[in-house]
């Protein structure tokens, strides 16, 4: 016959919850970029073609540079519960603003680089001014700024203007093996981004105005200051695109923003990488993680062949399923 001390450890094994491995939205999203790249490197070697060569590396990340710039500035507004559409017609006046300051000229590009930047940080000021004083909701607010850059932009150029030192189109074009600079550069950036949102007071202050402002504010947190950083982080981000932009073309070019749609294509990446557009969560790393998967899709379309309306649907149905697999995780988790 067993004693009851011979019984103790059973019952208390019995009543130790069992950990369960919780898939969280960026981890999602690098199973769903693996998958991908399996799936695209099958039907790219069908049509006798290599996705993951040299070349297709290169391409996958250069195609990250300017997206990924962008959307780690849109990933900060959007934790904080807003979100900026005048990024698009930013890049493309930042270009300008760089090529003609340094005019071709050697000595002229950290004052060109610095201008642009200044520039960008103005915007960013004028957008979160706008939805914190005047109370403007962040869609209205940056999207008539976005047509305020838009009209100067049509007045004052009808094409490229300005040029940039040989030198400096070394930043569009070099590489580590299949590394492009830029995009090492990107990652910096993006590496910076994330330690000032997990490891300052205004990073952690962007997730508590985005996850609930009015609670935020009776904690102290000066909401209105913690939206307008967010915004002039995310424009200086657009600033940098532009700068690298300028770089690659050799010049500034007024719609080259706006014709790859970086505005909603940052967002959509912000999205895929499980960042809530009411605010409140999200992070970097996610956020990267859907900047190379919408990079890879266009690099394998390409590869492909791909008729560019399809392209755009799948696109779309991409980011509508992430988005409900989002929203129904959350479901239930607050059921649970």
């Amino acid at each position: 016959m067993s004693t009851v001390a011979e019984k103790i450890p059973v019952v208390r094994r019995a009543f130790v919850p069992r950990r369960r491995f919780v898939v969280t939205p960026t981890v999602s999203v690098y199973l769903a970029l693996a998958a991908l790249l399996v799936i695209g490197s099958i039907l790219v070697g069908m049509r006798g073609g290599v996705l993951l060569d040299e070349g297709g590396i290169f391409n996958i990340l250069t195609r990250s540079t300017v997206l990924g710039l962008v959307a780690v500035g849109q990933t900060m507004v959007v934790i904080t519960g807003s979100l900026d559409l005048s990024v698009a017609y930013l890049i493309g006046l930042c270009s300008l603003v760089a090529a003609q300051t340094m005019a071709g000229r050697p000595s002229m590009v950290v004052p060109g680089v610095a201008a642009a930047l200044a520039v960008a940080a103005s915007v960013g000021l004028l957008n979160g001014l706008v939805i914190t004083v005047l109370r403007a909701n962040a869609f209205i607010a940056t999207l008539g700024v976005a047509l305020i850059l838009r009209g100067y932009l049509q007045e004052n150029y009808t094409g490229p203007a300005g040029s940039v030192p040989r030198a400096f189109e070394h930043l569009g074009y070099d590489r580590i093996g299949p590394i492009p600079l830029a995009a090492l550069l990107m990652l910096l950036s993006a590496a910076g981004a994330w330690w000032y949102m997990r490891r300052t007071r205004t990073g952690y202050h962007m997730y508590a105005v985005g996850g609930d402002i009015e609670v935020a504010r009776m904690s102290g947190v000066r909401a209105s200051r913690t939206i307008i950083t967010a915004h002039v982080l995310c424009a200086l981000m657009a600033g940098l695109a532009g700068v690298f932009l300028a770089s690659r073309l050799g010049s500034g070019a007024p719609w080259v923003g706006t014709d790859a749609g970086y505005d909603l294509e940052s967002i959509a990446a912000t999205v895929l990488g499980g960042a809530a557009l009411s605010g409140g969560r999200g992070g970097v790393i996610g956020t990267i993680g859907g900047v190379l998967i919408l990079a890879t899709l266009d690099t394998i379309f390409d590869d492909l062949a791909v008729d560019p309306f399809f392209k755009n649907v799948v696109r779309g149905v991409v980011l509508i399923i992430a988005v409900a697999l989002y929203a129904r995780r959350m479901l239930s988790r607050k059921a649970s």
